[in-house]
């Protein structure tokens, strides 16, 4: 084969692949699923979409093998094909967040309505857990917490923190997490533990950035 044919069908096969995320549903989709396996159903529900539309993007990121299928009985249950899609993600996400500054803006302006701006980084939060002061929330639905989460956490699903209040001390400090930078749980509970008298931050990362950072670090 001729050297320029190689080059071209080979940066034509990555394209195809990039093209197939090169979409902002099929982005959040891929964030998504980093939580765990979901059904078309799921997905539908956590994006706005209609599982139409929903099953269509799942179609596209399927033909470029980016997701994987599970079926039982009447629901297919869909998840990402390797844990390097989500790194992948991870990447593209920090570029946008560190090197366009539209990007910064927009969380900025969105967490500071929120009073969520101070986010701790995830060595500084693992600095404070060695503290017995601070409570770690995961406010992820329970199933993504039973899938995986931060050692030590205390899961209180983002519709639930606000009747669960009157059990959280105040003498402590709360650390609450989500799924991502994007996800807006950890901003919402953040801004509804101070509004109450608590003293609380966000994550700055979610659970994935969590494992994929602390798995990479014990294999090294």
């Amino acid at each position: 084969m001729d050297k320029r044919i190689f080059k071209d069908k080979a940066y034509s096969i990555l394209a195809t692949m990039i093209k197939a995320m090169a979409n902002p549903h099929r982005l959040e989709i891929v964030d998504l699923l980093g939580q765990g396996e979901k059904t078309v159903e799921e997905i539908a529900n956590e994006t706005s979409m209609s599982i139409a539309n929903t099953s269509q993007h799942l179609q596209v990121l399927k033909a470029a093998n980016l997701v994987e299928i599970r079926r039982e009985g009447n629901f297919i249950h869909y998840k990402l094909a390797h844990e390097e899609i989500y790194i992948s993600w991870q990447t593209l996400r920090e570029l946008g967040l560190k090197h366009i500054a539209e990007m910064e803006r927009l969380v900025k302006d969105f967490r500071e309505k929120r009073n969520s701006l101070e986010a701790l980084r995830m060595d500084e939060l693992l600095t404070k857990m060695k503290s017995k002061n601070v409570v770690v929330l995961d406010v992820r639905p329970t199933s993504e917490y039973e899938n995986g989460h931060i050692p030590g956490a205390v899961n209180i699903p983002i519709e639930d923190l606000a009747t669960q209040l009157r059990k959280l001390p105040k003498n402590k400090e709360y650390v609450a997490y989500c799924r991502g930078p994007f996800c807006v749980f950890a901003d919402d509970a953040v801004q509804l533990l101070i509004q109450k008298g608590f003293k609380a931050k966000r994550l700055e990362e979610g659970y994935p950035d969590w494992k994929i950072k602390f798995q990479t670090e014990s294999i090294s």
